[in-house]
């Protein structure tokens, strides 16, 4: 491998105060015996963009966090596309700095990126209380097996506790890949098919109901699905006039604020027992999306119950917050290609 030829090359550095710093190198070209071929040597202290340095570039990357591109490219006298490819390379630098991780308690949840159920999968750190994982080509048993391959197989045996909702190619890739790991439904998201069942219920008895009858039931969606104590002063008090006027509507509120204990409990026992007690109330309330919500219940037993256990005690809001500041995140980013 011998010379192929050289010139000089300026590349830009660290300003030095207010004046803009260039340096003058010397670049060869090389030409490869074994293919043939004419290839420029790489050197160490420059950035992808080999015009500018790797301290200049991350700089410009640290800049970023606390700067739009627009205003970092105005500083700098850069063009907003370069500005944009040197960000991406300091943060590409500091996952590498950061490497893989090994999560003890994982959170699994998907998001929708945009319209016609085009998703991606969020694995957050439930301990350390931290996204580390989006990917995906949607919600299917084979990305989620992504990021186990991701993580590897000796970090994969070390995860102890999965919380996901009741998405069954979740489940299946984590009992592939981590089988040691205990299995735990989000109670948000059973909580959330509880409020669906009233919610079909209350549709129900609209329909049922004609004339002035309605006028209870029409517009308060919001205040029967939500928790007694996160309602304003009027929405408790028409709360309270609309489960008057319907029994139905009132036995099936009951019912779902009693349902919320069930994660309270220490004993997988007696949650068992405390949840026939409850689908025993079930009978003769013609309550069929109840009926429904309580098969489904049953039919994931298992990963419901998991929650008594002490060692997985964990908090479990933490998912849905990141999957809401992602949501922050796209809509900042509106316009934006990459």
């Amino acid at each position: 491998m011998g010379w192929y030829d050289r010139k000089i090359r300026k590349v830009r550095d660290l300003s030095c105060g207010d004046t803009r710093v260039f340096l003058e190198l010397e670049v060869r070209r090389v030409n490869c015996r074994s293919c043939g071929s004419v290839k420029r040597e790489r050197l160490d202290f420059l950035a992808d963009n080999p015009l500018y340095t790797k301290r200049f570039a991350y700089f410009v990357g640290r800049r970023c966090r606390q700067s739009s591109i627009s205003d970092v490219a105005k500083e700098l006298a850069l063009d907003w596309h370069t500005v944009k490819a040197l960000e991406i390379q300091y943060m590409k630098a500091q996952l590498a700095r950061v490497g893989t991780p090994g999560p003890r308690a994982i959170g699994i949840d998907e998001i929708a990126i945009r319209k016609g159920h085009t998703y991606r999968i969020v694995v957050s750190d439930l301990l350390r209380r931290r996204p580390i994982w989006f990917g995906g080509e949607d919600r299917s048993e084979a990305s989620m097996a992504q990021f186990y391959a991701w993580l590897g197989k000796k970090k994969s045996t070390r995860i102890r506790l999965a919380v996901m909702d009741m998405w069954k190619p979740f489940r299946t890739a984590t009992q592939e890949h981590a089988p040691q790991a205990a299995i735990l439904f989000d109670k948000f998201h059973i909580m959330r098919h509880l409020g669906e069942a009233l919610d079909t219920v209350r549709k129900a008895e609209y329909a049922r109901l004609s004339g002035r009858d309605r006028r209870y039931i029409k517009g308060q969606k919001y205040a029967l699905l939500s928790r007694w104590e996160n309602l304003r002063l009027d929405g408790k008090k028409a709360l309270k006039t609309l489960l008057a006027a319907n029994k139905r509507l009132n036995t099936a509120d009951m019912l779902k604020e009693s349902f919320g204990q069930l994660c309270s409990y220490k004993s997988e026992a007696w949650a068992r027992r405390f949840f026939e007690n409850w689908r025993a109330s079930l009978k003769w309330q013609r309550l069929k999306p109840y009926e429904k919500f309580a098969v489904m219940i049953e039919r994931h037993w298992d990963g419901i119950a998991a929650y008594c256990r002490p060692e997985n005690k964990v908090s479990l809001g933490f998912v849905e917050g990141v999957n809401n500041k992602i949501r922050v995140f796209q809509r900042r980013a509106y316009g934006l290609r990459n």
